[in-house]
């Protein structure tokens, strides 16, 4: 009844104030805590559901935001670093974002800790045309380079149910969209880990196939040489 009361109370103020937004406005009665947020997308102008902010490291996605209320991401880049030297004990070397998180705040962050932010440097161009080829190749690199994210989603999406989270409370659809990631995770793992076990199995393979060649050849060797002694 709260949650009836307060969808009325929204819809009222809409209609008397002529707009058509409110803050916190729920769009469900099942579930009101989920949120329209605004994408832009061509196919999905408004989306429903959980946002997510990971951060990807050597093919590892990690959560770093979640929440049903619409976010800025590039708020988040901060936090995200800090976390990422807590791990590992130092800045990463690179940070391939999006255009959002590139301002001026967090280019002289990233230029204070010795980390390359992807995409073009502010102001003009270097008139030197070697240095503005190299920036061109290097920011094409990077933009190819960050496509793994996108990968990662529509991965997560098609291969582990992400597009299809049919929990109905808060708490278990978080566990549902964190189980997907940590599933993916191990997938990957243990992609690696048969990987390198064929590896060794393909190398002993062949260092066998070696010896035994070797051998077949010593002894057609000594027949040879025994025939024509006789």
């Amino acid at each position: 009844m709260n949650t009836v009361t307060t969808i009325y109370e929204q819809q009222r103020s809409m209609y008397e104030s002529q707009t058509h937004s409110i803050p916190r406005r729920i769009v469900s009665l099942v579930q009101p805590w989920v949120r329209p947020i605004v994408r832009g997308k061509t196919h999905a102008n408004t989306e429903f559901g959980a946002k997510l902010h990971i951060s990807l490291v050597d093919g590892y996605a990690r959560i770093e935001k979640m929440d049903f209320e619409p976010y800025n991401e590039s708020e988040g880049l901060w936090k995200a670093v800090a976390r990422y030297r807590e791990r590992y004990g130092c800045y990463p070397e690179r940070i391939l974002a999006d255009k959002l998180y590139r301002n001026r705040q967090a280019l002289a962050f990233c230029k204070e800790h010795g980390i390359r932010l992807s995409g073009p440097a502010l102001g003009k161009p270097p008139k030197n045309q070697k240095l503005f080829h190299q920036a061109k190749k290097q920011e094409y690199q990077d933009i190819c380079d960050r496509n793994a994210v996108e990968g990662t989603f529509g991965t997560a999406k098609t291969a582990y149910g992400l597009a299809h989270v049919t929990t109905r409370l808060w708490e278990t659809s978080c566990c549902v969209i964190a189980v997907a990631l940590l599933l993916m995770n191990l997938t990957k793992s243990l992609n690696y880990t048969l990987l390198f076990w064929l590896l060794v199995t393909a190398f002993i393979l062949v260092v066998l196939t070696e010896q035994t060649l070797i051998t077949f050849m010593r002894q057609a060797c000594r027949d040879f040489l025994k025939s024509e002694i006789c």
